[in-house]
């Protein structure tokens, strides 16, 4: 403890005609690990159909099960009658309304599986409609409501051609061969996939066996609409012969729900997805655009005629990506977009013209880090529900009606009383690579003394086509807490800039985005009390990517935390889950291809070890299919081989997003503080209490 802090408790302990004359208050607390358990957001919130009420996810802490719990609750349209809805010891979540707002259709998920629920407001009670081992996904009420759609997975039998003997009865053998023929047969977060394919299925509103509709041996998992008359759904798949090959693509089907009979719609190069047709059933919206085979590509809305005719791009020269279209009503749509790390939610009529912005900042349904996020729904009569975050506040529920935003949850804000929760600040840096201008964000510590030098902690995102902005971050909160000013960027290739600036890094990644980063740095170091003799940098998946090429090209951090990256891209275009995919977008040519492997190695950050001489621990999750371990323990042991400090760092039974449970979340930036302080940063807040940031500036 510095003497600073020593003499400033001495004065109060000796000092009787101090304590006489200040009253008594309750010490202020920063955000610490063990508040990652408490926190809660509110996700895919379904407005009722008369617009009164709304139905969300919301999700909490468990720190008995190590998990983030979800539950359904209910709030009115005024704020009032706030109540749980469904909630156990399971998991439950996809709301959707019927369309006469009696009833709640649902998925539970329990230890005995999966089912399709619907609750009654009358009674009060669930029903359950169908036990499914797969799950389900994508419910849709038919317009009558008297049924059900949804999509399900049917697994089948794995290929076994060289079967076992007969095994005698009792005998103990080990598993048999898993015998694959798939190009994708692993999936992050899933592990290695079951034979079968996803189906789409209806089922009785009021209790029946579900009938399933498709049997080709293609996933049929896109979003699924009724038309008025309840005859027919559409639905978007990738359902083409080379399927396998060409993971980008997917057209819209349309599905006659009394033959089974499927016709296609649409079928150009390129994605067509999250289909909804119009009220009176007569157009169809969409979003997607044509595939040019490069790594970032806008998606744009498209307004056809309900049978895929006479398509065309309501949004063409707005250049930002547009999601989840919903009508409201037969001439307006509203859909999500991302702007300058920002998402907001935007209107435009079904004929085209300019889109309104009619709300900021939705989203905080990622407390990890500060992504970009978002859901909403909206009514016939134009009455939305959303979540809405800032960087104070994971997602709570908001109502608008075009005439501004209710707040109808505060789902934090008896954890964060009494707490120091600081802000992010925004800074603007011009890169020296080019001079354009690079969004970033500033989150000083607690209790931030001007007077004082900090160290100063650059968090890079992943993706590398994603974004951060400014939302709430658990993890960026304890970082700040534990006594660094935290700065976080959206460097060249990040979305919400438009299509020019996100391909910036198209088949030259990492490349300038480098550079970004270091004006970033030297912008903060310009404008906040840093030291710059104690500068730290961790990043995870792209990020990773970044860290290690950025500790391969300068010294200029005292150390960094490289999280679940790519280090050898040849090993990860043929190792990684989505290996049909990263290869022909993000590079255009395999490894094997004449002069290609010259062009791998340039931008792999292995290429670059032989420079590193800041210490760099290494951090990934063991069951991590996405960036596979094997490319965080090839880095590694590089290091470890020339003598670098380092460290590695493996999550058990983590997948890829190490911070899905709370306490891989906890893990993740308790090593990295634990591998900095060792390396003259900040010593680690008690995971409980927390310390003061003053205690950790320096003079």
């Amino acid at each position: 403890m510095p003497l600073r802090r020593l003499g400033a408790i001495a004065a109060l302990v000796f000092s009787s005609n101090a304590v006489a004359e200040e009253p008594l208050r309750a010490p202020v607390r920063n955000f610490v690990a063990a508040d990652v358990f408490n926190l809660e957001y509110a996700d895919d919130p379904q407005i009722s159909p008369d617009g009164g009420r709304v139905a969300y996810v919301r999700v909490s802490g468990d720190i008995m099960r190590d998990r983030f719990r979800r539950s359904i609750w209910l709030v009115d349209a005024n704020g009032s009658n706030h109540r749980p809805l469904i909630q156990g010891a399971g998991g439950y979540a996809s709301p959707v309304w019927s369309p006469d707002g009696r009833a709640i259709a649902y998925v539970a998920n329990e230890e005995s599986g999966a089912e399709l629920r619907v609750f009654y407001l009358d009674s009060q009670r669930s029903a359950t409609l169908a036990r499914l081992p797969g799950g389900a996904a994508n419910l849709a009420w038919s317009p009558d409501g008297r049924s059900l759609a949804f999509q399900a997975f049917v697994e089948e039998e794995n290929p076994d051609p060289a079967s076992l003997p007969p095994k005698p009865e009792g005998a103990e053998w080990a598993e048999p061969a898993r015998v694959i023929n798939s190009v994708v047969y692993r999936a992050d977060g899933e592990g290695f996939l079951h034979a079968g394919y996803t189906q789409i299925f209806v089922a009785p509103a009021e209790g029946g066996a579900p009938r399933q509709l498709t049997f080709q041996d293609r996933n049929h998992d896109g979003r699924l609409s009724w038309n008025p008359d309840g005859s027919r759904l559409v639905f978007a798949a990738n359902a083409g012969d080379a399927w396998e090959y060409d993971p980008v693509e997917s057209d819209i089907y349309a599905l006659d729900i009394a033959s089974g009979a499927v016709t296609r719609l649409t079928d150009r190069d390129g994605p067509e997805g999250a289909p909804v047709l119009s009220p009176d059933g007569r157009r169809l919206a969409y979003v997607g655009f044509d595939d040019r085979r490069q790594g970032y590509q806008v998606n744009e809305l498209y307004v056809a005629n309900a049978d895929g005719s006479g398509a065309r791009s309501l949004t063409a020269s707005f250049d930002r990506d547009v999601s989840n279209p919903r009508w409201a009503g037969n001439g307006a749509i509203f859909f999500l977009f991302e702007d300058h790390g920002i998402t907001k939610l935007g209107r435009i009529a079904a004929n085209g013209g300019r889109v309104t912005t009619v709300l900021s900042g939705v989203g905080g349904a990622d407390i990890g880090r500060p992504y970009t996020s978002g859901a909403f729904s909206v009514n016939a009569a134009g009455r939305i529900a959303a979540n809405v975050t800032d960087p104070r506040r994971p997602a709570d529920v908001v109502i608008s009606t075009g005439g501004g935003a209710r707040r109808l949850t505060t789902l934090n804000d008896d954890l964060f009383a009494g707490r120091t929760i600081p802000t992010a600040e925004p800074l603007t840096a011009r890169s020296s690579a080019d001079g354009r201008s690079i969004d970033a964000w500033v989150v000083r510590p607690p209790n931030f003394d001007p007077s004082q030098r900090y160290p100063l902690l650059l968090e890079i995102h992943g993706g590398p086509f994603a974004a951060y902005g400014p939302s709430f971050s658990a993890e960026v909160q304890m970082f700040a807490a534990a006594g660094y000013v935290v700065v976080y960027a959206n460097p060249r290739g990040s979305t919400s800039y438009g299509g020019e600036f996100g391909n910036l890094i198209h088949h030259n990644y990492p490349s300038q985005d480098y550079d970004d980063l270091m004006a970033v740095v030297d912008a903060a170091i310009a404008r906040e009390p840093i030291d710059p003799e104690r500068l730290y940098v961790t990043g995870g998946s792209g990020g990773g990517v970044l860290t290690a090429w950025i500790v391969g090209t300068t010294t200029r951090f005292r150390a960094a935390m490289v999280q679940k990256p790519v280090i050898n891209w040849t090993s990860f275009v043929l190792t990684a889950d989505a290996n049909n995919f990263f290869a022909p977008y993000w590079f255009g040519e395999f490894p094997w291809e004449d002069g290609a492997q010259q062009r791998y190695w340039a931008r792999s950050p292995l290429s670059r070890v032989g420079n590193v001489a800041t210490p760099t621990a290494v951090m990934v999750g063991e069951e991590d299919y996405r960036t596979p371990a094997g490319e965080a323990e090839q880095y590694y042991q590089a290091l470890r081989l020339r003598r670098v400090p380092t460290r590695l760092i493996r999550i058990p039974g983590s997948p890829h997003d190490i911070a899905s449970r709370p306490t891989g979340m906890i893990a993740k930036v308790r090593n990295t503080l634990a591998w900095f302080a060792e390396h003259g940063g900040p010593p680690v807040p008690n995971a409980r209490s927390g310390i003061a940031a003053a205690a950790v500036a320096t003079p």
